[in-house]
């Protein structure tokens, strides 16, 4: 099982795309055999220290293959919304990692 943690800063203002395509892009996870663990919105009170701006929202889902993360992410239903996705994304941090 590998899992993604993705860090998602949104361009000011720009929620409300943001929002609207991760309503399509979200359900096709299951398509994939991707599971979404946690979707967090991160607020002031909870960051007990950082060295970087903080994220609109935490991401954390889990595929059982690389090979099923890259079918989502290339998926054509998934790359119709990707417009939302480049309007309201400033930047993003994408970590994959294994369980211990």
């Amino acid at each position: 099982m590998l899992y993604y943690t993705q860090l998602i800063f949104i361009k000011e203002g720009q929620e409300d795309k943001f929002n609207l395509f991760e309503s399509h892009v979200l359900p096709l996870l299951e398509r994939h055999n991707g599971t979404l663990l946690y979707r967090v919105r991160p607020t002031d009170d909870c960051v007990i220290e950082t060295s970087m701006d903080k994220p609109y929202e935490v991401h954390l889902v889990s595929f059982p293959a690389r090979e099923d993360f890259e079918a989502y992410a290339k998926d054509n239903d998934r790359l119709k919304y990707m417009h939302l996705k480049e309007a309201s994304i400033e930047k993003a941090l994408l970590i994959e990692g294994k369980m211990l």
